[in-house]
């Protein structure tokens, strides 16, 4: 996932693009409006937006993007009224937060709103499937295929296999991977993930499909 931060501090920008990409994912920075409309592409997945740009007034900018751009946008502002809150929302923002944030509560939101425009359970039509050393994974049809033999897997297994698929030779996060499946950020459900994917080895009889990431979390192979 590709997150475009509009952010004219450095040491801002700097700090959350490391936390970021310590979360799994990749960052570009745009320092004012102009910029930001320049690097917003098809691939950025999500928008960090701050209020108080240099060129032109963040709110304006939400309205640009919005005009031609159904991507993902959080407003990230020391603006902490009300009345801000409610225009950025009105100018197209998925959502809003006030500077000081806590970050792993900015991922969280991050998450939430790329959920709502990229769903966990894609809906008829989507082509979403992965084909990996004879196993199919169909994130239509909610099945995992074996040599075009299906296998009998938990819901709770087809999310998290669901989850890696989406990003096959990336390694995805323990944290994110509760975030998404249990929808919390409880780290006593570590130990369930674990055996999670021990029974999704199992049950798939590939043992190096999903490889464990020392220190960060799981990967799907590629092959």
């Amino acid at each position: 996932m590709r997150i475009l931060i509009v952010e004219d501090d450095d040491s801002v920008a700097e700090a959350l693009s490391a936390f970021l990409t310590r979360a799994g994912y990749a960052t570009a920075r745009a320092v004012d409006g102009a910029e930001a409309l320049e690097k917003l592409g098809s691939d950025t997945e999500a928008v960090l937006l701050d209020l108080g740009l240099p060129d032109i007034d963040g709110i304006d900018l939400c309205r640009r993007i919005r005009t031609h751009s159904g991507v993902p946008i959080i407003i990230a502002t020391a603006r902490s009224q009300v009345q801000e809150r409610i225009r950025g929302l009105r100018a197209g923002a998925d959502d809003f937060v006030v500077k000081p944030y806590d970050v792993r509560e900015l991922v969280a939101r991050i998450e939430a709103v790329t959920r709502r425009t990229h769903p966990l359970h894609p809906t008829p039509g989507d082509h979403a499937a992965v084909d990996i050393d004879g196993v199919r994974i169909d994130l239509v049809a909610r099945r995992v295929l074996v040599d075009e033999e299906p296998v009998e897997l938990t819901r709770k297994e087809f999310d998290i296999v669901a989850v890696l698929a989406r990003y096959p030779g990336v390694a995805v996060p323990r944290d994110r991977l509760i975030r998404e499946v249990w929808n919390t950020d409880w780290q006593s459900f570590g130990r369930s993930l674990e055996v999670h994917v021990a029974s999704l080895r199992r049950k798939i009889g590939r043992g190096d499909l999903i490889e464990t990431v020392r220190g960060v979390g799981y990967r799907l192979m590629e092959r």
